[in-house]
């Protein structure tokens, strides 16, 4: 039995499919509520030159997170464990907190690989800078089509 319990929204529901009612129960507690199931958003942008690749990730510090290339797979991860501890006259209290994720992009062929490749963590967000081969950024991507 979960330490929180929730309120059944759809009692009726619980009557009528029974066995349904200890699976919806895990779910409710295990699943959305577990942080390790937690994954930060990405936005990804494409301009003419180059791709830039933003993670939301507050709570994290330059030195949680690995960023590596390989064969055209760029792999975003971070690890952050935490320990507190406070102690007063009547009680005492101690928290552990472990967060961590991956996320893996295959790289499209017009990223040059062999230009700086920059990352930067500032303000909960890791922005990654990938720039185009030249032969990539001649080349026009909307073709307009004049109707007769």
């Amino acid at each position: 039995m979960p330490l929180v319990q929730f309120n059944r929204r759809l009692p009726i529901l619980e009557r009528m499919f029974p066995e349904f009612s200890d699976i919806t129960e895990n779910m409710m507690t295990e699943d959305l509520l577990n942080r390790e199931n937690w994954m930060p958003s990405i936005n990804v942008k494409e301009h003419k030159n180059d791709f830039q690749i933003e993670v939301a990730a507050p709570g994290f510090t330059k030195k949680d997170f690995e960023v590596s290339i390989s064969d055209d797979v760029l792999t975003i991860s971070a690890e952050s464990k935490q320990e507190k501890e406070e102690k007063e006259e009547n009680y005492s209290r101690r928290e552990f907190f472990h967060n961590s994720f991956t996320r893996t992009f295959t790289l499209p062929k017009s990223i040059d690989l062999k230009k700086n490749i920059k990352a930067k963590y500032d303000n909960g967000i890791l922005s990654i800078h990938l720039e185009k081969m030249e032969a990539a950024k001649s080349i026009e991507k909307k073709k307009m089509i004049e109707i007769s």
